[in-house]
């Protein structure tokens, strides 16, 4: 899945998506899964794959990547060739194709919402299990109206007002995942330099930090914060998110955002690393009752 996409930083990483419209990704990439499988099995080239649907090769590594979306005729050809037969198999797979194509609630969001950010919004919204590191600012989900509308609007200084109150409204409805029936755990690390920079003027900061105090005691947010008296840390590599699926076929997948381009990694070797550094950082940091009250002490230097 290591393909490169193209955001804008002022999206401060996150998502929410409906558990229809998650899952439409989600089984998109499960479909390309199994079709990848069934060809290697079958040592078919993707070259030859798409000779057999009147396509390119780069267009199957697409399919199987789960990147596009799949017409059931293709999908009938593709399954003739790598030899299933078998009718149930056969309709089990195409009916991944009808739940595949379903659309997401985001396209009503079209306008504001980069066409790069839509596989991330579907895979975190099917996520179970979300752990993030933040340092430049509040991690999305966790952003109270008045500091996303400023970090939106440092983001974007060219923006209109009225694009700046459509980013902010669908980051507001995003963050709908954590108290929603299905919720992800949530695990956040933020550095305290993301406390300390501000956004927005003292009475954004002060309801930012209460908020983070509320939210850090729901259930299933899990919230650290990494002081400065630690000194160096795991993090050193900068932000990043690791998404865990309850689909036992979908990898783990980390998401890097870089100033032009973005990354999703579900290699064993990397995801290994990122994983072994935000565990470092949640057995370094105070615990989630000593973050509060850390939040609390920088909540009376405000």
């Amino acid at each position: 899945m290591r393909f490169r996409t193209y955001p804008s930083t002022a999206w401060g990483g996150a998502g929410l998506v409906t558990a229809e419209a998650s899952g439409s990704v989600v089984r998109r990439i499960l479909l390309g899964s199994q079709l990848r499988r069934l060809r290697e099995s079958r040592g078919i080239t993707r070259e030859a794959a798409g000779y057999s649907i009147r396509a390119s090769e780069s267009k199957i590594s697409r399919l199987e990547l789960g990147r596009v979306s799949f017409k059931a005729r293709d999908v009938e050809d593709l399954l003739t060739l790598y030899g299933v037969t078998d009718g149930a198999e056969r309709e089990s797979l195409l009916g991944l194709v009808r739940e595949a194509n379903v659309a997401g609630w985001w396209h009503s969001y079209g306008d504001v919402l980069p066409g790069w950010f839509q596989t991330y919004v579907g895979l975190e919204g099917a996520a179970s299990l979300i752990r993030i590191y933040e340092v430049q600012f509040v991690h999305g989900l966790l952003q109270t109206e008045a500091y996303a509308q400023a970090v939106v609007s440092r983001g974007m200084p060219g923006a209109g007002r009225a694009e700046i109150d459509r980013r902010v409204a669908l980051r507001l409805e995003r963050q709908k995942v954590l108290v929603s029936e299905n919720a992800p755990v949530f695990h956040a690390v933020l550095d305290e330099a993301a406390l300390r920079r501000p956004y927005g003027d003292r009475d954004v900061m002060r309801g930012q930090l209460e908020h983070l105090i509320e939210i850090s005691q729901r259930p299933n947010v899990h919230l650290q914060v990494m002081p400065f008296s630690f000194g160096g840390h795991a993090g050193e590599s900068g932000a990043f998110t690791l998404l865990r699926f309850p689909e036992s076929d979908l990898q783990d997948v980390v998401y890097l955002e870089q100033l032009t381009s973005a990354l999703y990694l579900d290699k064993d070797e990397e995801v290994g690393q990122y994983e072994r550094a935000m565990l470092r950082l949640q057995k370094d940091c105070p615990d989630p009752g000593q973050t509060r009250d850390l939040l609390r002490g920088l909540l009376q230097l405000s």
